[in-house]
């Protein structure tokens, strides 16, 4: 049995703000039935205690980062794990990374300089007897825990695995706070966490780690490139022979169209018909016009230019002059925001806009519209194209990083092989995403046989964890500590 400590930020149900907590709250039950035992290691966050009530109390810290601190082993949600309970860094309340200004909280490198040194003394054996054969360590909040096992190196080291999940995001911080986090000035170095002058939580996981991974295949052969490198694409281009893409899946229980309780009416892909209620509850909800012939294209995600969603403000008053209508639900750049809700008062009953997050509305949109839309310029792997994919909504998506390997272009020989399971296009290109729309709409309109081959074909799609979790174990295995 392998023993594993997960280093997340953040692991739904508990923290939520992105896929991040999707993998780390399902990939543990997977790992199981692959002989790996999870254990997950996540901040304190006031959501996440009140989930957890009264745990085990391991190891208490006099000062941690500026206070005092106790990792606490409890179970919650299925998952065991350990809980870093330091109130001075992290009960907050709201975003886990950004305060009530909507910025970087201040303090951010000592708070998961923290979590990090908790994970390097967990994965030691120096807390409590504890100790794991293998650290995955997940984004820059997990990757300072790699030079602190480099730099004070245990008896027993484990094998340690850096996963990103996007690369855009590297926890760069300046260079003085060096000390505060406990780290010797020998790391400042460019084989060490230094980087363009400052430091790189994210730098020092991909430097030290035994294996790197991404969430897919292409996009493991991206960030070695310097387009989508972002500044690190030579370090990862030297360790191109640890880099691999582990293709992401999603929870399949709790995303299931034919037991969702967010859904207006349960199906499967034997009884499509039954999606219809769906897409009037979802035009109902948005204020859309109640029709089932119109074209409904849905999109759940953060409104940024990464996503690609700045392209489609200028598109939008001709799709829906066409017939179109579209269910946003997401939020991001203010002025984004402010754009699709110009659009939505301009276009009453066709456009329809809600800012924020919504779990069961997430769930609802993927369930009723026609198609859903992701423009993303570069996407690590993406989660709801495959929740789209298993709910019926046609996924109309950039053919980047994840998203080029989970969907399946209906070109002439896709169709032709009965293998086509949505529409790819040009990532950054407006006249591409046009051109791909056009092409779904026009087969939803005239060919209603090939759309229903193309929603099945995606139903029977596995998007489960099962291969990635074998995937996983074995990578686990090769660089555990023998002995």
């Amino acid at each position: 049995m392998i023993r594993l400590l997960s280093v997340a930020s953040e692991v739904y149900p508990l923290v939520k703000t992105g896929g991040l907590a999707d993998v780390a709250g399902a990939l543990p039950a997977a790992l199981a039935g692959e002989g790996a035992a999870t254990t997950t290691l996540v901040p304190g966050y006031p959501a996440v205690l009140s989930a957890v009530g009264d745990g085990e109390r391991l190891h208490a810290y006099a000062d941690l980062m500026g206070g005092p601190a106790t990792l606490v082993r409890a179970q919650a949600a299925g998952l065991d794990l350990i809980v870093l309970d330091a109130p001075h860094l992290f009960e907050r309340p709201g975003n886990p990374y950004l305060g009530p200004d909507g910025q970087d909280w201040e303090d951010n490198a000592l708070r998961f300089g923290a979590f990090a040194r908790a994970a390097a003394d967990l994965g030691s054996g120096r807390i409590a007897g504890l100790g794991y054969d293998v650290l995955q360590l997940h984004d820059w909040q997990a990757g300072l825990a790699a030079a602190y096992l480099h730099y004070d190196p245990p008896a027993r080291r484990p094998g340690v695995v850096a996963t990103i999940h996007n690369l855009a995001f590297q926890g760069v911080f300046p260079a003085r706070l060096l000390g505060p986090l406990g780290l010797p000035a020998e790391a400042f170095a460019l084989d060490g966490i230094e980087y363009h002058g400052a430091i790189s939580f994210l730098k020092a996981a991909l430097i030290f780690a035994d294996r790197i991974t991404t969430v897919s295949p292409t996009y493991a052969t991206e960030i070695m490139g310097e387009a989508g490198g972002m500044g690190l694409h030579g370090l990862l281009a030297g360790r191109g022979g640890i880099v691999s893409g582990i293709l992401n899946g999603i929870d399949t229980e709790v995303w299931n169209p034919a037991t969702d309780p967010a859904l207006a009416a349960c199906f499967d892909a034997s009884d499509l018909d039954a999606r219809a209620a769906n897409k009037i509850a979802l035009q109902r909800m948005f204020g859309l016009d109640e029709d089932r012939q119109a074209f409904l294209i849905g999109s759940v995600g953060r409104l940024t230019e990464q996503k690609g969603m700045d392209l489609l403000p200028p598109l939008m008053p001709d799709l829906v002059a066409r017939g179109a209508q579209f269910a946003m639900l997401g939020s991001g750049d203010a002025a984004l925001e402010a754009a699709f809700d110009a659009l939505a008062d301009a276009h009453p009953g066709a456009v329809g806009v809600r800012i924020g997050y919504d779990e069961a509305l997430a769930h609802l949109i993927e369930g009723g519209c026609d198609a859903f839309l992701m423009p993303s310029r570069f996407e690590p792997c993406g989660l709801t194209q495959m929740y789209a994919l298993r709910y019926g909504a046609v996924p109309v998506v950039a053919r980047v990083g994840g998203l080029a390997d989970t969907v399946i272009d209906a070109s002439p020989y896709a169709l032709a092989a009965g293998a086509a399971t949505g529409f790819q296009f040009a990532g950054g290109s407006a006249a591409s995403l046009r051109a791909a729309l056009t092409r779904a709409m026009a087969m939803f309109e005239d060919e209603p046989a090939a759309w229903a081959r193309l929603q099945r074909n995606g139903m029977a799609t596995d998007v489960s964890w099962a291969n990635a979790a074998r995937e996983y174990a074995a990578l686990f295995e090769a660089i555990r500590p023998k002995g």
